[in-house]
């Protein structure tokens, strides 16, 4: 069977795409900042990334950080794969990076941009935002008593366990370059998308939409983030509330 590295093998779906990994039979390493014996900081590098990818024939790179330092960890994984003769690096990026210029957004184009000009064999999925993304920001939103949301902006929240399953898929598949985007299953407005966690945590919040400034709020607003023609995913956003009652509260 395949020696597969998991990048961020410890995160939300990280986990699950190792745990699928090693069900079908595979040897499956899991590189992240706290998992021994390969605990790596891939945005410092050390010497202990090419103990973790001797013999690995495909890196699922998982990790990801919003604060910033991707572009590093792409470099330092990148160098480390070309020195192990890795056959295939696959990247999990998200729907919208280019065409919404939010920062973080800019930093995965990055990412892809640096994967596809590795000299690597490489696949590079993009999946829209997951559920859980979508709940923890309406935790955070409703801590004020009014929910204040973007006017006009609508989302297409994907279940992480469907993406783990596609990119466990396309990790014991040859390299196949950028594939097809992987949406959830509705375009919802996001004010929809709060009202149904509101009922499913019993909270009760007045609603707000307000128009924001900017070019990252009207790229959202036009629906740059989203894959309405590729909306193959299954598992609904109320779906997710029924089954995931801990991520309510």
């Amino acid at each position: 069977m395949t020696t597969i590295l998991v990048t961020g093998g410890t995160g939300t779906l990280g986990r699950l795409v190792t745990e699928r990994l090693r069900a079908d039979g595979h040897e499956v390493r899991v590189l992240s900042r706290g998992a021994r014996p390969h605990a790596v900081d891939l945005r410092e590098g050390s010497p202990a990334l090419d103990t973790a990818l001797a013999g690995v024939e495909t890196v699922v790179h998982c990790a990801s950080s919003p604060r910033g330092g991707d572009e590093r960890a792409a470099d330092h994984l990148i160098a480390a794969a070309r020195r192990a003769g890795v056959g295939h690096l696959l990247d999990i990026s998200i729907v919208g990076v280019d065409r919404v210029p939010l920062t973080y957004y800019r930093s995965k184009l990055a990412v892809e941009r640096r994967i596809e000009e590795s000299g690597l064999g490489w696949t590079v999925l993009r999946a829209t935002q997951f559920h859980d993304l979508v709940a923890s920001a309406l935790r955070g939103l409703a801590r004020s008593p009014v929910l204040v949301l973007p006017a006009g902006v609508s989302d297409q929240p994907v279940e992480v366990a469907e993406v783990a399953d596609r990119l466990a898929e396309l990790a014991v598949a040859p390299p196949a370059g950028r594939v097809a985007d992987m949406g959830g299953p509705q375009v919802r407005s996001f004010e929809s998308l709060a009202r149904a966690w509101l009922r499913a945590t019993g909270r009760r919040r007045a609603v707000v939409n307000v128009p924001l400034p900017g070019g990252t709020y009207r790229a959202f607003r036009a629906g740059g983030h989203l894959a309405p023609e590729r909306a193959v995913g299954k598992g609904t956003f109320e779906e997710y509330l029924t089954r995931r009652p801990e991520l309510q509260r």
